[in-house]
């Protein structure tokens, strides 16, 4: 059963901490409850998205620099 990493809330999803930095995870990284996938951007302030759960990234359901809202999937874990 595939279980999937949502958006705590509304802005822009990032996949780095900066444009020169490596990608948090990738498709077929473990994560573990806690490991950082993600940043949310609000009005130039950025989130944290962590994982609850531990799996293994499926695959990403949204890109890097797009617009998400709150409750969206952003990626499945397997």
């Amino acid at each position: 059963m595939a279980n999937e990493i949502v958006a705590p809330l509304p802005g822009i999803f990032y996949r780095r901490p900066a444009p020169d930095k490596p990608e948090y995870v990738l498709e077929g990284d473990e994560v573990k409850p806690g490991d950082v996938i993600g940043l949310i951007e609000i009005m130039k302030t950025f989130y944290e998205v962590k994982a609850e759960e531990s799996g293994v990234v499926d695959k990403f359901l949204v890109n890097n620099e797009d617009t998400v809202e709150a409750g969206q999937q952003l990626l499945a874990l397997k």
